[in-house]
């Protein structure tokens, strides 16, 4: 278990070039091998892209150097003068990893979230949502459902491992982006271990379920963003196999208005 911690904690900050004036510094998780995983590069293609839509750039020199925390259960790695914009913390991280004394929080990925942070003085608005959400709104026209498979599985990277070989429809997350969302359209039902494989499911209208097959994820951040996206405890019911999720079905759908969120990302950092 400590060693999977410790993998999970540490990222290759090495591969990411730091640039040479003062810019916006997007922090997102990655694998320690390098690798990437579909859920955590959301956070640089939903950044990235809003940013286009308002004529600017990731990369661009800007007046005062800051770090923004996007998507992601991240939270224990973030020090102070950070940025929080839709990130959760992390269930299965000891509460102690978590150090930052002063953070500047837009929105946080579910009211859990929001009351761990509560709970440590900071002043968190309640502006719920993970920013994958806003995907079909930010690429509008370039994605569509077209539902060809009764069902796809999407597991969390952890999982990817323990999937006895011939498990049917699964979609890997370590393909590109694209080719994910591409994959979980093409399904009638999304059944996940992966959150970011149920959240562009439930974006896009297609009913979803959380099949919780290992105990290597802690159900904190599903449960953040269930609640941060408009359903209530009572109907939070996950499934333990494949099979069970496709006789359950998906779970109860979204209850979410994007713009609050929008509004909330901190466009002054690139002004």
């Amino acid at each position: 278990m400590f060693k999977r911690l410790a993998a999970y904690l540490e990222t290759p900050a090495e591969l990411k070039p730091r640039l040479p004036f003062p810019y916006v510094d997007l922090y997102n998780w990655m694998p320690k091998d390098g690798r990437v995983n579909f859920g955590d590069h959301l956070a640089e293609i939903v950044t990235r892209q809003l940013l286009a839509l308002q004529g600017l750039s990731l990369d661009q020199e800007v007046s005062q150097s800051a770090r923004l925390l996007a998507i992601g259960s991240i939270l224990q790695n973030s020090v102070d003068g950070d940025h929080i914009w839709g990130s959760g913390w992390n269930g299965k991280v000891p509460e102690s990893m978590f150090k930052s004394k002063q953070l500047s929080v837009h929105a946080v990925r579910g009211p859990l979230t929001g009351e761990f942070l509560r709970r440590r003085g900071f002043v968190v608005p309640e502006v719920y949502g993970d920013p994958a959400l806003l995907v079909p709104q930010l690429f509008k026209g370039r994605f569509a459902p077209k539902p060809q498979r009764d069902y796809v599985f999407v597991p969390n990277l952890h999982d990817l491992s323990i999937l006895p070989g011939g498990t049917a429809n699964v979609i890997s997350p370590l393909q590109g982006w694209n080719r994910v969302i591409e994959q979980i359209l093409e399904a009638k039902l999304v059944l996940a271990s992966s959150l970011h494989g149920l959240i562009i499911a439930e974006a896009y209208g297609i009913p979803a379920r959380y099949v919780r097959l290992s105990q290597t994820e802690d159900p904190f951040k599903y449960k953040d963003y269930y609640l941060g996206s408009g359903r209530l405890e009572s109907e939070l019911h996950f499934a333990n196999s494949i099979e069970e999720g496709k006789e359950m079905g998906g779970m109860p759908g979204l209850r979410f208005d994007p713009q609050p969120l929008l509004d909330a990302f901190p466009l002054h950092l690139w002004r």
